[in-house]
C-alpha cells in the first residue's frame, strides 16, 4: 500500500508531538510516525523526572492549546547559581525581569499526557502509531518511507522528512548526516526530595569539582533533584540506602534548604553531548535530540528542541512546498544564533564551572559577581534563560491582553 503526505514527522516525543501540533494549529497537515504503542494518560507519581521549562516555553504551550492539560506545574521565580568553596553567586528574579515567572517546573509524565491531550484534539493530523520505520529512500522530490505497522507494510511519500526520534536518530543517519559526539563520563542522578525549608519558587544549579548539582522547586514544599556523579560511581550511588543518598545530596548541595530528607526513586541517566553536523539534509530536517543532545543540567533540551518545532512550523505552515531548499536553509539560517549559543552555553558551563583547578577559582567568582551586580549582564542572563535568544518564534513571545 502507497500513500503520500506533505509532511511526515517521524518521532512522537515532546518535540515531535509539538510539532505535529503546531502544524495542526496553523491548519497545515501531516502525519506523525510514533514506534511505542499509546500508554493511557496517568497522573505523575512522586518519583519521577521533573523539567524546567523556560518562559517562551511555557508561553508557547499555552499559545498551542498544551498548557490548559498541564495540571501540575510550579512557577519558578527565582534563580540561584553557585559554586561550592567560593564565593559569590547569580541571583535571578522574575520580579527584576519584569515577568511574574522566569518559567515553570513540570513532571516530564505531565507534559507527555498534556501533548497527548492535545494531539488528540488535531483536525489535520494523521497518526499511525505504533509504527515502525524501517527504510528510507530518496525519491524525486521528497522521500519514501516504509513503514510497518503489525503485520502490514504501508510505504509513504512525503516532500519533507522531519527526524524527531531522538539522540541515535535513525533519520539522521539515512538521510546523511554526521555527528560530533562527547562523552561528558558522568551519570545524572534524578529524584525528588523534601527539603526542610519551602523551595518558594526558588530553582537552585550548584557547581563543584564533582560536577554540577540542581534542585527545581514542586508542589508542597518538595524539590526535583539532578545530582551528577562519575559514571563509574552510579551503580553504587543509586544502591545507597535513603539516608545515606540524603546524606550525599546534602554534602553536594549544602544547608540553604535545610536538610534534605525522603529521597524518592532514583534513576539515572548518562550525559553525553550529540551533535548533528547540519540540521538540514536535501528534504529532510532534524530537530530536537536528533538535532543535538545537550548535558541536561542546563535545562536546555527540550526548551531548545520546542524552538526548534515551532520555528520550522512557523516557516511551512503556508508553503506549497514545505521541502523547498530555500525553506530549509532559511530555517537552519534561523536556528543558527539560538543552537550555537546554547551549545557553547551548556559546554563551557559545566566545562569551566566544574574544572578543579585552583587558579580558577577567582575568574568564576569575578564572572558570578559580574552576572550578579551589572545590570546589563543580568538582563541578557535572565532573557536568555527565559528563552529568547536570536530570532524567537513567534509563538513563544509575550503577549499583552
Amino acid at each position: 500500500m502507497r500513500e503520500s503526505t506533505d509532511i511526515l514527522i517521524v518521532g512522537g516525543g515532546l518535540v515531535g508531538a509539538s510539532i505535529a501540533i503546531a502544524l495542526d494549529a496553523a491548519g497545515r497537515g501531516a502525519m506523525l510516525v510514533e514506534a511505542a504503542a499509546l500508554r493511557a494518560p496517568a497522573q505523575p507519581s512522586y518519583d519521577e523526572r521533573n523539567l524546567a521549562l523556560a518562559r517562551a516555553t511555557v508561553n508557547a504551550l499555552t499559545h498551542l492549546g498544551v498548557w490548559k492539560h498541564v495540571q501540575s506545574a510550579t512557577p519558578i521565580t527565582r534563580l540561584h547559581v553557585s559554586r561550592a568553596g567560593e564565593f559569590g553567586a547569580v541571583r535571578v528574579s522574575a520580579r527584576e525581569a519584569g515577568v511574574d515567572a522566569l518559567g515553570a517546573t513540570v513532571p516530564a509524565r505531565e507534559l507527555g499526557n498534556a501533548l497527548e491531550l492535545r494531539l488528540q484534539e488535531s483536525e489535520q493530523l494523521t497518526r499511525l502509531i505504533p509504527a515502525k520505520l524501517e527504510t528510507l529512500q530518496s525519491i524525486e522530490n521528497g522521500w519514501r518511507a516504509t513503514l510497518r505497522i503489525g503485520d502490514e507494510v504501508r510505504e509513504v511519500d512525503t516532500k519533507l522528512l522531519i527526524g524527531a526520534d531522538g539522540s541515535d536518530s535513525f533519520v539522521r543517519a539515512q538521510v546523511g548526516i554526521g555527528v560530533d559526539e562527547h562523552d561528558y563520563a558522568q551519570s545524572l542522578i534524578v529524584c525528588t526530595v523534601t527539603p526542610e525549608r519551602d523551595p518558594d519558587g526558588y530553582a537552585y544549579e550548584r557547581f563543584s569539582d564533582e560536577g554540577p548539582v540542581a534542585l527545581l522547586p514542586l508542589p508542597g514544599k518538595r524539590c526535583g533533584l539532578i545530582l551528577t556523579v562519575a559514571l563509574e560511581q552510579s551503580a553504587n550511588i543509586l544502591a545507597l540506602s535513603e539516608d545515606d543518598f540524603a546524606t550525599l545530596a546534602q554534602q553536594r548541595f549544602g544547608w540553604r534548604l535545610g536538610r534534605l530528607s525522603r529521597p524518592g526513586k532514583r534513576q539515572a541517566y548518562r550525559a553525553r553531548r550529540v551533535l548533528a553536523q547540519s540540521l538540514i539534509a536535501p528534504r529532510a530536517v532534524v530537530l530536537g535530540n536528533a538535532a543535538q543532545t545537550v548535558h541536561p543540567i542546563g535545562a536546555q533540551g527540550f526548551n531548545l528542541g520546542l524552538r526548534d518545532a515551532l520555528t520550522l512550523a512557523e516557516l511551512i505552515a503556508d508553503a506549497d512546498d514545505p521541502g523547498a531548499p530555500e525553506l530549509l536553509r532559511e530555517y537552519a539560517a534561523r536556528r543558527k544564533a539560538d543552537r550555537e549559543g546554547v551549545l557553547a552555553f551548556s559546554h563551557g558551563l559545566i566545562s569551566l564551572a566544574c574544572m578543579p583547578q585552583p587558579a580558577l577559582a577567582p575568574l568564576r567568582t569575578l564572572a558570578l559577581l559580574a552576572f550578579d551586580s551589572v545590570p546589563p549582564l543580568k538582563r541578557m542572563l535572565a532573557k536568555r534563560g527565559m528563552g529568547w535568544r536570536g530570532t524567537p518564534p513567534n509563538a513563544s513571545l509575550e503577549r499583552t491582553p
